[in-house]
């Protein structure tokens, strides 16, 4: 619910994507001015950066400086960084919401001989106000302190990320509440067929939830970042971003895009295909009970990450009797074989991620049906097409069966197709988040229980 507020804020304040969203508000404390973060691989569903979190900032890494000597602390350094209040100090904002809507009646899907007919109704009901402060620290004064410290190549964490090669880089600024505030979300759904899914996948056994959450004051919610570069000891800002999107699309893209996104999750995924029975068994278990539960989800993805950081130190014990033979299995493998294995799995965790609970349990239920591959092929026909049309629907037909045709319509509909109304572009990333799922659970084969 956490990850909700900061991705509408962040796309509010900056809808670029380069304020960076903060996932979990028991992280918000490792996203402050002048923390350390890594950088995540990015993905065709997820072009924007993203980071993850280190128990380091800036001032842990560097040498002592001759400031130690004149009684002159770090604290003090530091706040030399901000602006002066007088001037260029935190500024405020202020986010309001309140969305109330209700959809009734049915969805009628043309698929010869007959109509398809998605019955039910929806309503939601989000509010939502917060105060906001932006801070940040003065890029210059930050810069120039590199003649008098120092980067400490003897400590422990950056010489870890030297041997790994990875990238570091530290935040300049940061959005936060500027007083306490709290967020509320209600949703009833009365769909016959996705209430049947909760039913049978997950605990709640309805699709009606009501939630909400206190954020307390000086949270933060986002954030922006810059490469640091370490050369020995002496270290530097790199100001030029990763990635533009360029001004000009040449014609055809959208099949490049889709091609690109191909090749991608066959490259991370094709390990998945290769499993022998046991070790595919134990791999499934482990993606259904994900797929079910978020905070498993949550979980994986932290132990994969770690991993793939550092492979010969990592911990892999969880309470979960659902993820116990997998990070055993993985602890076991060698290392060759772990690191392929691991890529794979991160890369669906991510892509589920980028899902809603909803979805997954459509795909699980899709997967037990075994249909995956038939939405595999509707969802690339739709990505290259990169429209939202009526032709949408008539892909539909392929599916023999009212429910495998009603399981397919809802997971498109939750990624932003309209199967119904007039044509408008696609979110690309969305169903490509879609398309890589998909892909995964295709190269697996769904015989665990």
């Amino acid at each position: 619910m956490f990850k909700k507020i900061t991705q509408k804020v962040a796309k509010q304040m900056d809808p670029t994507g380069d304020l960076v969203p903060v996932h979990s508000i028991s992280d918000q404390d490792h996203f402050r001015l002048l923390c350390l973060v890594r950088r995540k691989r990015k993905t065709r569903f997820h072009p924007f950066p993203s980071y993850r979190r280190t128990e380091y900032r800036f001032h842990d890494v560097l040498l002592p400086g001759q400031e130690e000597n004149c009684a002159v602390t770090w604290g003090s350094i530091a706040e030399s960084l901000l602006p002066s209040t007088d001037s260029h100090g935190p500024r405020e904002f202020t986010t309001t919401g309140s969305i109330r809507d209700r959809v009734d009646g049915t969805l009628s899907i043309p698929i010869d001989p007959a109509e398809v007919e998605l019955g039910g109704a929806a309503s939601t009901s989000k509010q939502w106000h917060i105060k906001l402060e932006k801070k940040h620290i003065l890029v210059p004064k930050l810069e120039a302190l590199k003649e008098e410290r120092k980067i400490n190549t003897k400590h422990t964490f950056i010489e870890q990320l030297r041997k790994a090669r990875q990238n570091l880089y530290v935040i300049h600024e940061t959005i936060e509440t500027s007083e306490e505030a709290r967020y509320e979300e209600s949703t009833e759904a009365e769909a016959k067929f996705m209430a049947q899914l909760y039913a049978k996948f997950s605990a709640k056994g309805t699709t009606g939830s009501k939630q909400s959450i206190t954020i307390p004051r000086g949270c933060t919610l986002a954030f922006r970042a810059i490469q640091l570069t370490i050369e020995d000891a002496a270290w530097g800002l790199n100001h030029l971003p990763e990635h533009k999107q360029p001004t000009f699309v040449a014609d055809g893209s959208a099949h490049r895009e889709v091609e690109a996104l191909e090749k991608e999750v066959k490259e991370k995924c094709g390990v998945l295909s290769q499993l022998d029975d046991e070790l595919n068994v134990i791999v499934v278990k482990s993606i259904k009970a994900v797929m079910r539960d978020r905070n498993l989800l949550e979980e994986l993805t932290e132990k994969m990450e770690t991993i793939l950081d550092d492979p010969e130190n990592c911990e892999l014990t969880t309470q979960s009797p659902d993820l116990a033979a997998l990070l055993s299995t993985l602890k076991a493998s060698a290392r060759c074989d772990l690191l392929g294995l691991t890529e794979a799995i991160s890369y669906t965790l991510d892509a589920f991620n980028e899902l809603t609970e909803a979805q997954l349990l459509l795909l699980l239920e899709s997967w037990d049906e075994k249909i995956v591959p038939q939405q595999l092929k509707v969802v690339r026909s739709i990505l290259q097409q990169n429209r939202e049309s009526s032709n949408a629907a008539g892909l539909l037909s392929s599916f023999s069966e009212q429910q495998q045709q009603h399981l397919t319509a809802a997971e498109l509909e939750l990624s932003g197709v309209q199967l119904q109304g007039n044509c408008k572009e696609l979110s690309f990333p969305s169903l490509a988040a879609l398309y890589a799922a998909l892909h995964a659970l295709h190269c697996l084969h769904c015989t665990a229980p």
